[in-house]
């Protein structure tokens, strides 16, 4: 059977933690911020595990990893 591609776009936008979960950046910290508190730019800043729901869809992408 052939290898498996990785999903390079997928590759750029996830890393997988030593425990097996997925990293994400978080969404809406690219523009538009003056509105938005500090606060809340501070939490965008950090990243997110991918949630349940999108785990294996993810995990499939990201074969050897």
């Amino acid at each position: 059977m052939p290898k498996m591609k990785t999903h390079k776009g997928a590759a750029k936008r996830f890393r997988v933690t030593a425990t097996g979960k997925i990293k994400r950046a978080r969404a809406f910290k690219s523009h538009i911020l003056t509105k938005k508190s500090a606060k809340r730019k501070r939490r965008l800043v950090k990243p997110d595990v991918v949630s349940a729901a999108d785990n294996k869809r993810v995990h499939r992408m990201l074969p050897y990893r």
